[in-house]
């Protein structure tokens, strides 16, 4: 028979069980999206492994890092569509991206150096913070506002809502159009009843305006998230298939095109090998629903059935005899690039979008009427189109290349400096498009 002091210890145990149960039952097997890749863009995976090219729409997890170079840029979307864009020369890291047993989602970011915009959607239960230096912002309500860095001092700018900002010198109610800034050194801080502009405010100002345009405001219908569905919106349109109900298909989709022709086999340390798309829609028609082959029309996505974290191995369905279903390697740890497709690419200052290109290489709303220029493409197999943004070389990719992408233009815009050749640079058919006046 137990002594008293082990029936305690056990009862004193049991509790303990019990009191973990809530945090046992979070989920960490969670990712969000890397939408948007501009210049040199670096990831980290959080294993104390050295940093790599990173590639559009690679699912991001907990514990990665993000880092820029003095062209880069990149945006990451949230499953509500919440974004956090990072400007050159910036460190980001992802300490925590989990899922409550509720359903709620917590997602902490830490800004390392540098400067990101903050556009939270608001969503209510979800815990969304961001961390920099000494203090930290939790997100109660939608909000819009800028976190810059530097070695001396950070600011928050407020573009949008109120926030409260945690610091050693306690709580600061931060309003739309007011800035505060913090001294590293002492914690002390200045309330700002304004707002002054940086240079990238009319790139987080246009890509804004990109989603606010397109954004697909009945996604519940085809998608459990809404991340990714804006760039669904724009680059092509859904049809009643006979047969098969909703379906989904690329502007730019020559019958001859399949999905899988462009993107990465990238290798990640927690789940493997992982289909990784180069099309700026690429994110949810690979983690969710089927790719279906239609007699006469070519390729389309259905949605449907489970959303998939790491897709490994793609899902499609009447395929014909000739296509052969992507595999994942076997063995190894190598990003492995697949680049048997055709991008549209600039030539002068215009873009010749091409009829079998399904989107790859079209700059991110840059066009209005993405249907009426398709179906010129189909009628004449390619268009020249004026368009505001210039391309970035991009190498061939014919050979594997670790971390490198599948193929297609870099845009950026004319005044920037063009990002220098590596030979490995990410693939990115992103670019930031016309958009308001600034704020």
């Amino acid at each position: 028979m137990p002594c008293p002091n082990s029936r305690k210890l056990i009862v004193a145990c049991l509790f303990a069980l019990i009191a973990c149960l809530p945090a046992l039952a979070d989920s960490h097997v969670r990712i969000v999206r890397l939408s948007y890749i501009e210049g040199g863009v670096q990831i980290s995976h959080g294993d104390g492994g050295a940093y790599e090219k990173a590639i559009v729409n690679l699912p991001i997890r907990e514990g990665s890092k993000l880092k820029t170079s003095d062209d880069g840029r990149a945006e990451v979307e949230f499953e509500d569509g919440s974004t956090l864009r990072i400007v050159p020369d910036s460190v980001i890291e992802f300490p925590q991206l989990s899922l409550k047993d509720s359903g709620a989602k917590v997602s902490d970011m830490e800004v390392k150096s540098g400067t990101v915009y903050v556009n939270f959607a608001g969503t209510k239960d979800d815990q969304f913070s961001v961390r920099f230096g000494k203090e930290k912002i939790e997100f109660a309500h939608a909000s819009h506002l800028r976190i810059n860095l530097g070695d001396e001092d950070s600011t928050v700018a407020v573009f949008k809502g109120l926030v409260q900002v945690d610091s050693p010198s306690g709580t600061i109610d931060v309003k739309k159009k007011q800035t505060v800034s913090f001294d590293l050194d002492n914690s002390e801080f200045k309330l700002a009843k304004n707002v002054h502009e940086m240079p990238y405010d009319s790139w987080d100002d246009q890509q804004n305006e990109y989603q606010h345009r397109h954004v697909a405001k009945s996604y519940n219908s085809y998608s459990p998230y809404a991340y990714g569905t804006t760039d669904l919106a724009y680059y092509g349109n859904f049809f009643n298939a006979p047969g098969y109900g909703m379906m989904w298909q690329p502007y730019l989709a020559g019958i001859g095109w399949d999905p899988f022709m462009d993107g990465a086999w990238a290798f990640n340390p927690g789940f493997g090998f992982g289909w990784v798309s180069a099309y700026p829609w690429g994110w949810t028609p690979y983690h969710y629903g089927t790719w279906v082959f239609l007699p006469g029309r070519g390729w389309a996505w259905q949605p449907g059935g489970v959303w998939t974290t790491w897709y490994s191995q793609p899902r499609v369905v009447n395929a014909p005899k000739s296509f052969v279903v992507p595999r994942a390697p076997a063995t190894g740890t190598r990003t492995l690039v697949v680049s048997r497709g055709t991008a549209s690419t600039f030539a002068g200052n215009k873009l010749v979008v091409r009829n079998n290109s399904a989107g790859l290489g079209v700059p991110r709303g840059q066009f209005g009427n993405m249907a009426k220029l398709s179906q010129k493409a189909q009628e004449r197999g390619a268009v020249a189109q004026r368009a505001p943004m210039r391309p970035v070389a991009m190498p061939s990719s014919g050979a594997a290349r670790a971390g490198s992408p599948s193929r297609g233009s870099q845009p950026v815009p004319r005044s920037a400096p063009m990002p220098r050749s590596t030979g490995t640079s990410a693939p990115s058919p992103h670019a930031s498009g016309g958009g308001p006046p600034h704020r």
